[in-house]
């Protein structure tokens, strides 16, 4: 990374330009987004400048925290000092900035959505994998900085809090049993240890009510939860005589209500439920308005969608305004020194 393998040619080629003229000018790079967002990413990107720059001593570095609410155009980050000393990491800073806060963004709209209600980030499987950890992390700092319950799928999401990751019985281990959730579901709460708690998927075979209640006699006490998974081009078994008057694909709210009201009514009131495949911000709002017995909600690939892009200019140079049209100086009391 120092050695600019990471970043854009030109600012390579920028950097060597000013070293062939000898000319080392002090500038004071200004880093923003144009978004209302919660800022990801920033304790990574300090690293890099710290480790990376050539001379990370002659900088002097502001900056928000992670977690941080930010609006349209309001500056993040300023780096001031010799150019040619950082101007091989703008490609990475800025990266790492974009990636983490359209993370930390998207967790945190979907927190506020469920009320205080925990959620599972499983978007591991929907991107590549070296992105787990920090993206793991965006997630986990943007429920820490609103007090909500996040979990995550994968070890590496989970590793630089030293957590480790959730989940539940899968559809795989299911098929690996013949089908046979219940079989499935009580081999898993054989292994798992106590500590864990066992939720299991109950979509197999189409029919959520029934599945829910065969596992939760299957299993009592053990049974901390069932989840909803119904793809949305299918309509669960025990909505087929109810059709006509809402949309009964994919695990929407009268098969919640159906598959609570089932557990209820055979004195399985403490098995929780969670509904996955498909949520957002907006639906999750949209469950939360009409009371669905919803207790914790699974999200995949939403909550990596979309984009939150960082620029960076120099907007002074020795001293004197340098912006190009359309930019200026921003200065913002909110920044803190990095030390």
């Amino acid at each position: 990374m120092r050695d600019g393998y990471y970043t854009d040619a030109y600012f390579n080629h920028a950097r060597e330009t000013l070293l062939a003229d000898a000319r080392r000018p002090r500038v004071v790079m200004q880093v923003f987004q144009r978004k209302e967002a919660v800022l990801g990413g920033m304790d990574e990107a300090i690293a890099i400048l710290k480790l990376c720059a050539h001379d990370w001593e002659e900088l002097t570095v502001h900056a928000l925290y992670d977690g941080d609410r930010l609006e349209p155009w309001e500056t993040a980050l300023t780096i001031e000092g010799d150019y040619t000393l950082f101007a091989h990491l703008e490609t990475v800073y800025l990266g790492v900035l974009s990636r983490r806060t359209l993370i930390s963004t998207n967790v945190t709209r979907v927190l506020e959505a469920a009320n205080g209600k925990p959620i599972i980030f499983m978007a591991a499987r929907h991107d590549h994998h070296r992105i787990q950890t920090g993206d793991g992390w965006a997630a986990y700092v943007a429920g820490a900085t609103i007090g909500a319950t996040i979990g995550v799928t994968s070890d590496a999401q989970a590793s630089w809090w030293g957590g480790r990751g959730v989940g539940t019985v899968p559809h795989a281990l299911i098929a690996a049993y013949g089908g046979n959730t219940v079989l499935a579901a009580t081999k898993f709460a054989e292994w798992a240890p106590p500590e864990l708690n066992v939720v299991v998927l109950v979509d197999f075979d189409n029919d959520s009510v029934r599945t829910s209640l065969d596992v939760a006699r299957a299993l009592g006490d053990r049974l901390w939860g069932v989840r909803l998974d119904t793809a949305g081009q299918l309509v669960d078994r025990s909505l087929w005589g109810e059709l006509g008057d809402f949309d009964p694909r994919g695990v929407n709210q009268r098969l919640v209500w159906k598959v609570r009201e089932g557990l209820d009514s055979s004195g399985f009131e403490r098995v929780r439920i969670v509904a996955s495949g498909g949520f957002n911000a907006e639906r999750i709002h949209a469950f939360e308005e009409l009371g669905v017995p919803v207790d914790s909600y699974g999200i995949g690939s939403s909550l990596i969608r979309g984009d939150n892009d960082f620029t960076g200019d120099i907007v002074l140079t020795d001293g004197l305004g340098s912006a190009k049209v359309g930019r200026r100086y921003r200065p913002n009391p909110r920044l803190e020194l990095v030390a």
